[in-house]
């Protein structure tokens, strides 16, 4: 599958993005051929970490929310990383860009704990969806069924449950971002 002509943003927090969580899609995207955009809330670089919060590498961020509209891309992918991901559900900005996503029935991907974005986006509710086990009372909470599975797709919601589940969830991004837009994902929007 070519993603050749797709722009997909891949969200990342200015710290604690768990490194694997962006670099896997990130490659995946641009080895099908799609062209990323690295979106945070602040400009400049995102300092990664790995496993227990050790640090990982430092990467550019490409623009910020501010910058662009959810309407400039095919797709994105939400990482994950307790710290990161916590940040990026406490940022209004991260928040209302994902909401637009979702209206705009693009293609959404969580992995691990991005899925408290989705709950903090008023996005789950009527959705099957996984994440990192810890997370599955506040997606029930908020109306959505929560199921351990590698990788879990609802009519262009894609989730994994952590890191081991990087290549079948990088599989399906791909495949999903692909097939376009999704009348489902404004159900809640």
């Amino acid at each position: 599958m070519k993603l050749d002509g797709k722009n997909i943003a891949i969200l990342i927090a200015p710290k604690g993005t768990e490194e694997p969580e962006f670099t896997k899609p990130k490659q995946a995207v641009e080895q099908a051929g799609g062209k990323v955009t690295v979106l945070s809330f602040e400009s400049g670089k995102a300092q990664t970490v790995n496993n227990d919060l050790d640090s990982g590498g430092s990467y550019d961020i490409d623009k910020t929310f501010d910058q662009v509209s959810a309407e400039d891309f095919d797709g994105i992918v939400i990482t994950g990383g307790t710290v990161g991901a916590d940040k990026l559900r406490g940022n209004d900005s991260a928040v209302s860009f994902i909401k637009a996503a979702f209206a705009g029935k693009k293609s959404v991907a969580a992995i691990c704990h991005g899925p408290w974005t989705l709950v903090e986006a008023d996005q789950v509710k009527g959705r099957k969806l996984t994440s990192y086990p810890t997370l599955q009372t506040d997606i029930r909470n908020a109306g959505g069924n929560w199921v351990d599975q590698e990788v879990c797709v609802d009519q262009g919601l894609i989730t994994s449950r952590n890191p081991d589940d990087l290549p079948a969830f990088c599989d399906k991004i791909v495949e999903e971002f692909c097939e376009g837009e999704h009348a489902k994902q404004a159900a809640n929007a």
